[in-house]
């Protein structure tokens, strides 16, 4: 009996190491698996919303399955982990206590996207993966650069010139937010990019189009065009082209040409959601170089020419927030990672940047870096007096905020945006939107979470070993685009823009992923 009671033991034990074993195996697939949608999620990030959120959602449930099959992966507890839970947490509140409910609850799933942090801090395990997804992030957005840069020699749409009172296109009529029809008539100078949601590549399509031949709708042709800084939809009427031979006579016009002076957008739709992006990214790429010991090398020249091809784009996108946003983030990233010689050198080469920028400003947008004549410095003063107003009207406004995206349905009732004589949207400032929308004790955490972050990245910037230069160079890259991501959302919403949000949680889990590993290496 003591002989098959061994036997048994030894079978059940047999049995247990075999479960053992097959758990473990499973486990290492599921956290490959998991690396790869990390990847997934930094080559995708500057290139598209959709693809990123796949990844991000992938990557999510591949570690619920993993908690589930081995129940190892533990949250830290530092107070950074308290304000973003508390953050969230907040918000949720907030959406209850919401004006529109539905829709606030709705927005839940963009307040969520501070996950992404702890997907990647809890699964990049080692320097090389962490280093992998730095350079796989930079070399992403580079391709955006290129794009950027080939679709200005290129250029896109018409831009006409000319164009004569009885032309068409003089008849244009700008729908707005309240459905009232006003006369805006194209003018020489504008670019034509579509019609009725198709990009126009000469002005053959452009007549066709508005010929009304076979159009679903023949009374008006749904025309985008770009002027200055605005990007209307214009209604222009169908079967009123002119008596000519050519589509420049029909059309009323003398001349056009490829349009080349928009601002750059790269992948995204709008160019301050690629600014803000491209200043993120670019800190990063300066925090690399300014940490990287021989930058005569192969590794050096190609962060140069990244810094240099980001920093061109960025200036293309000729938004002035975005690029004082960067100049502060060189500023500190210099003054915490170089020596005085170097921080002068730098300084240097900065200057014709700037100059560059203001010409490019004077050239492109017609204004100067602060000008009352701008009206997107005058559409800001307004929402952010009528921003506040709102805020200070009720005890509840205070406490809950309006909710989450309440102010597109309720605007007419608040007073908001001038009426409906301004572009409806946002509040064109992170603190004030968040305090509005959220509540003053969101306002507060998030400031407070921003304050945590920049400790535990300071702290980083010091304790990280001298030659691992690429953990000094997260460290001080995303120092060093917090301080930008923070300026710039003081002039614009950029944490409710998905994919710049994306984009800051992505390193935001690289910089816990690289205070994890430093922690494991000193307990070591």
């Amino acid at each position: 009996m003591k002989a098959s009671a061994v036997e048994g033991a030894a079978e059940a034990d047999a049995r247990g190491g075999g479960v053992e074993n097959h758990t473990r195996s499973l486990t290492r697939v599921l956290d490959h698996a998991i690396v790869v949608w990390l990847f997934g999620l930094a080559l995708f990030a500057p290139l598209s919303i959709a693809a990123t959120q796949i990844s991000w959602m992938c990557g999510l449930a591949l570690w619920a399955v993993r908690w589930l099959v081995r129940r190892e992966a533990r949250l830290s507890r530092t107070p950074l982990d308290y304000a973003l839970l508390g953050f969230f947490i907040l918000t949720f509140i907030s959406a209850l206590f919401s004006y529109d409910q539905t829709v606030s609850l709705g927005k839940l799933r963009g307040a969520s996207l501070f996950t992404i942090a702890y997907l990647v801090a809890m699964n990049v395990r080692s320097r090389r993966v962490l280093r992998l997804l730095m350079l796989v992030l930079i070399a992403s957005c580079m391709l955006t650069v290129v794009y950027t840069f080939g679709e200005r020699v290129w250029g896109r749409g018409l831009k006409i010139e000319g164009v004569s009172s009885e032309s068409p296109l003089a008849a244009a009529m700008f729908r707005s937010s309240d459905d009232t029809l006003t006369l805006t008539p194209i003018r020489s100078g504008d670019i034509v990019l579509e019609v009725d949601g198709r990009k126009v590549r000469g002005p053959e399509e452009l007549a066709a189009a508005l010929a009304g031949d076979g159009a679903v709708d023949a009374a008006a042709a749904r025309v985008r065009i770009y002027r200055v800084e605005w990007m209307p939809l214009l209604e222009v009427p169908r079967g009123r082209l002119l008596d000519g031979q050519t589509p420049l006579e029909r059309l009323g016009i003398e001349s056009w040409s490829r349009g080349r002076d928009w601002r750059a957008a790269g992948f995204y739709g709008h160019y301050v959601t690629y600014a803000e992006v491209l200043q993120l990214i670019a800190s990063l790429a300066f925090g690399l170089f300014i940490a990287l010991r021989n930058k005569r090398g192969w590794t050096g020249a190609l962060l140069l020419m990244a810094l240099a091809g980001l920093s061109l784009a960025l200036l293309m996108t000729v938004t002035r927030a975005a690029w004082l946003s960067f100049l502060l983030s060189a500023f500190l990233i210099v003054l915490a990672g170089t020596s005085r010689r170097t921080a002068l050198l730098i300084a240097a080469c900065v200057l014709p940047l700037v100059l560059g920028g203001y010409f490019i400003l004077k050239q492109q947008r017609k204004v100067g870096f602060y000008d009352q004549s701008d009206q997107s410095v005058t559409w800001r003063q307004t929402v952010w007096r009528e921003g506040v107003e709102l805020l200070v009207s009720r005890p509840r406004h205070l406490l809950a905020g309006v909710g989450m995206d309440s102010i597109k349905r309720h605007w007419r009732e608040w007073g908001l945006f001038d009426g409906g004589r301004i572009p409806m949207g946002h509040l064109h400032s992170t603190p004030l939107q968040l305090a509005v929308e959220r509540g003053v004790p969101v306002l507060i955490v998030w400031l407070l979470l921003v304050c945590l972050y920049a400790r535990m990245l300071w702290r980083l910037t010091r304790a990280t070993a001298p030659d691992d230069w690429t953990g000094r160079g997260l460290a001080l890259g995303a120092l060093g685009g917090l301080i930008g991501f923070f300026s710039s959302g003081l002039a614009h919403y950029n944490l409710g823009d998905s994919e710049v949000a994306m984009v800051f949680y992505l390193i935001m889990g690289l910089s816990m992923a690289l205070a994890r590993q430093n922690r494991q290496e000193s307990e070591v």
